[in-house]
């Protein structure tokens, strides 16, 4: 692992004292290439960001022909720029038919949170928001202050006010959201918690009590959205739709995006009283856009009932090991639990000595995921399970 100091040497700031410390000069597929030569299988694709693997042709071009026409003209919505409208047109022609015909480009899924809250609270004009015990919504101080408490949290204190968390999973507690509530933030996959999914029969009577009492019901997909779980959208697995859809990660295709979703009305909001009620220098550049277009337009070509039957396989591989103790999530969105963090450390390492690139929770360090780029071939797959499994047999032998 790189050290501190070889950090400090660069010029650049830390957020651990033991980075991986790969050096890597090449990506292409599933595969990251090391200064050293090595051929590495990513199984987070670059902790969801590289859905659709790395170096995709389609995005490749569809960058290279934007950028020979421009970068930067305008900050956001003020001029119109074609990359913008293909990406926009590509986004939303599926969901439409959810009453979710409008989307605000960002730079990354924790300024959509941020777009999100504000969004939620100039629309109903209240003030109390609620986020899930167990969620993670990004690292700004509106986004943490969503994100259930916890040391990592609570370090930052005092963070937004106003701002509470319902237990996860607890029809019961739902009488807390009331008249003064403006939304119900939640992960419809928690990820940061270990690929944790919400109940079905929570999701419906969450969204039921939202729509009595008038809140927002706000669905943070920047993890688990867009093919990941094995649906376009992972809140169609469970027959209930959100006034707000925040997407990030895979978004962009590898370029740095997010974006916040909903109705017309509610979004227009945001232009009067005040105007700019929310602005963006960088949000909906150029590039960004034109690999979110060509994103989405390759995301058509999964198959994501494969994708789904492919989970099903690991999953069911996965639990059958010694020192498993638990397998969450569907299709290339897996969470696994081991007995104890010192356990995973070793994985990773023994994993990594096979060609493997696995990567823990934060928040479970018990665990650890598994998210291959969606377009990884079933030759590939097999092979890398091989490897995951002799590296557990290692681990516990």
């Amino acid at each position: 692992m790189m050290e501190e100091a070889d950090f400090q040497a660069r010029g650049l700031a830390m957020t651990t004292p033991h980075p991986l410390g790969e050096r890597i000069v090449k990506a292409e597929g599933c595969w990251l290439v090391t200064d050293r030569g090595e051929r590495l299988f990513d199984l987070v694709s670059g902790i969801g960001v590289s859905s659709l693997g790395h170096g995709n042709p389609k995005i490749a071009a569809a960058l290279h022909d934007q950028i020979d026409k421009h970068l930067h003209v305008m900050v956001y919505g003020e001029y119109a720029q074609e990359p913008q409208d293909r990406a926009a047109g590509a986004l939303l022609e599926p969901l439409r038919r959810y009453g979710l015909d409008a989307v605000y480009f960002v730079n990354s899924g924790t300024e959509a949170i941020e777009g999100a809250m504000k969004l939620a609270r100039r629309t109903t004009g209240r003030t109390e928001i609620f986020g899930l015990t167990g969620g993670y919504h990004g690292g700004t101080t509106g986004a943490l202050s969503l994100s259930t408490p916890s040391f990592r949290r609570n370090a930052f204190l005092p963070l937004l006010p106003q701002v509470e968390h319902l237990p996860f999973g607890n029809e019961a507690a739902l009488q807390q959201i009331t008249s003064r509530t403006a939304a119900v933030f939640a992960e419809t996959v928690q990820g940061d918690a270990g690929i944790r999914p919400l109940p079905a029969s929570y999701f419906s009577a969450l969204r039921a009590r939202c729509d009595e009492v008038g809140a927002l019901l706000v669905l943070d997909e920047i993890q688990c959205g867009l093919g990941r779980t094995g649906h376009r959208h992972a809140f169609e697995a469970f027959g209930i739709v959100p006034d707000v859809l925040v997407l990030g990660k895979a978004l962009g295709g590898g370029m740095p995006m997010g974006a916040f979703v909903s109705g017309k009305a509610h979004m227009a909001s945001l232009r009067e009283h005040p105007k700019l009620g929310h602005i963006t220098t960088f949000g909906g550049h150029p590039m960004a856009c034109a690999a979110c277009a060509a994103f989405l337009q390759e995301l058509e070509s999964v198959d994501l009932g494969a994708v789904r039957s492919q989970g099903d396989q690991w999953k069911a591989a996965l639990a059958a090991q010694p020192g498993v103790v638990e397998v969450r999530g569907s299709g290339h969105f897996l969470g696994v639990d081991l007995d104890g963090p010192d356990r995973v450390a070793a994985l990773v390492e023994a994993a990594r000595k096979r060609g493997l690139i696995l990567f823990w929770f934060l928040s479970r360090p018990q665990g650890f995921r598994i998210a291959p780029p969606l377009t990884a071939s079933p030759s590939e797959l097999n092979a890398a399970l091989a490897q995951l499994l002799e590296a557990l047999e290692e681990v516990y032998a």
